[in-house]
């Protein structure tokens, strides 16, 4: 649909990522086909707000990108004097704490790791709290080996950021790189320029924990970092978090004191 199209330049316009703007024009398209929309600019408020309070969702947070697709159409497509959908208000977060597993645990098992590719790039997920798609986005020219830093560029939300490396971790990514010799992206795939999100999940339960996803690798990062006496400042900074509020989840998970992760891979 030639909608559709105008969206996704719109959002690009916008500098929104492009797993958001997949995801939102996906939500789109499937409002327009479940009400059968003849023509998007027809659109009204009340069959907005009657398809939102009708469907089922699989999730909160399934339920607020369904709501940040619409609005967006409407504020960026119709615009605000055709449509309005201000009112419309987010469900709240369910608040449940993230799921921490055993720092010292996880090291042990990544250190034992011969592949050097899988081992790299879950240990950038322990020792850096890096996200998933920071790890398959990263390339060899946003490190700075002389002052043992990586440039996060472009993350979630559009911000960059910089995150320590300790001297194993630089170590380590020197030892893989005379390994594969990858050119651009650290991290190659099989058959593409980049490793893939769903192969790093898959690395995850095959060495860390079947129940696990690669974002626990964050989680537990911060958690210990607070354990160890990271102040929630530092923290907040390292996972590239707009509010501090966000990262004082993991007071709420730490527990104890430990040798700082970083260390033991």
């Amino acid at each position: 649909m030639n909608i559709l199209k105008i969206y996704k330049q719109k959002l690009r316009f916008k500098n929104y990522s492009e797993r958001t703007i997949k995801v939102y024009s996906h939500y789109l398209l499937e409002y327009f086909n479940m009400q059968k929309i003849a023509d998007p600019y027809q659109v009204t408020t009340a069959n907005i707000i009657n398809y939102l309070e009708n469907r089922s969702y699989t999730s909160v947070a399934q339920q607020n990108q369904i709501i940040g697709a619409l609005k967006l159409f409407a504020k960026y497509i119709l615009g605000k004097k055709q449509l309005h959908l201000n009112k419309i208000e987010r469900p709240k977060k369910e608040k449940k704490l993230p799921l921490v597993l055993d720092g010292n645990e996880i090291a042990s098992k990544i250190k034992n790791i011969l592949n050097l590719k899988h081992k790299a790039i879950l240990a950038l997920g322990l020792s850096c709290g890096l996200r998933v798609s920071e790890v398959i986005n990263l390339q060899w020219s946003d490190l700075d080996r002389s002052r043992n830093l990586i440039h996060i560029k472009n993350a979630k939300g559009g911000k960059d950021r910089v995150v320590f490396l300790n001297n194993t971790i630089i170590q380590l990514l020197a030892d893989y790189w005379r390994a594969y010799k990858s050119v651009k992206y650290v991290f190659n795939g099989q058959f593409s320029a980049q490793y893939t999100a769903s192969s790093c999940q898959k690395l995850v339960k095959k060495y860390i924990n079947k129940q696990a996803t690669y974002h626990v690798l964050r989680h537990t990062y911060a958690t210990f970092a607070h354990e160890n006496g990271t102040d929630i400042a530092t923290i907040s900074k390292t996972l590239g978090h707009s509010s501090v509020k966000t990262t004082m989840i993991y007071t709420r998970v730490a527990t104890s004191t430990i040798k700082n992760i970083k260390q033991a891979i």
